[in-house]
This record gives structure tokens, sequence and C-alpha cells, in this order.
């Protein structure tokens, strides 16, 4: 199994397409004792400029710019996590934070 934190980028398979992806793990280590299962949030290529973007500094690792997709947010099961790539600047971070409660209303 796949050691990761809250803040990680994990490389994902989210299922839908066959697509594999990176994402940022937005949940606590073990939210559920009764489920095997962590929150993430995507990264895209696909910059659209809309408020639920999050916008991050590159890093090496990463073949393009990208953004961090809020609104794709999604419970996934911790066995799709395939690797963990790198920790997620903390800046940022504390910015998926304050969209997710825009977005769903917690403010």
């Amino acid at each position: 199994m796949t050691s990761f934190d809250r803040g990680d980028v994990v490389l994902v398979d989210l299922g839908y397409l066959g697509k594999i992806r990176p994402c940022v793990v937005i949940s606590v280590r073990n939210p559920d004792r009764e489920r095997n299962m962590s929150i993430v949030v995507p990264l895209t290529s696909e910059i659209r400029g809309g408020e639920c973007e999050v916008a991050f500094p590159k890093p090496a690792w990463l073949k393009q710019e990208s953004v961090v997709n809020v609104l794709g947010i999604a419970g996934i099961d911790n066995a799709r996590i395939i690797r963990r790539l790198a920790p997620f600047p903390e800046e940022p971070l504390a910015r998926i934070c304050e969209v997710i409660r825009f977005t769903l209303g917690l403010d």
C-alpha cells in the first residue's frame, strides 16, 4: 500500500475514461475506520480561469502548467492510489480549503 498524507500529490486511477492523473489529498489520514478511502482534488492542464481553480507554481515533475480543479473533488478507494509524487505547497493547499468552503457554502 502506498503511504501518503493530507497535502500530498498522489497519482490516482480515477477510473473514468482510463484517466490516471495527479491529485492532491485533502482529507486527513483514515477519516473513516470502516472505509479505506480518501478525498482528493485533481490537477488539470485545462485552465479555464474559473473561481474553482487553484493555481500553484509548476513543479519540475509536472509536464505543463496546471491548476487544481476543486469541482473535481472525489472520494476514492485508497487502492486506486498508485504512488505518492510530492508534497503540495502549503499556500495553495490553504487556498484549496478556502475554495471548498466557498463552493459548499460553509463560510
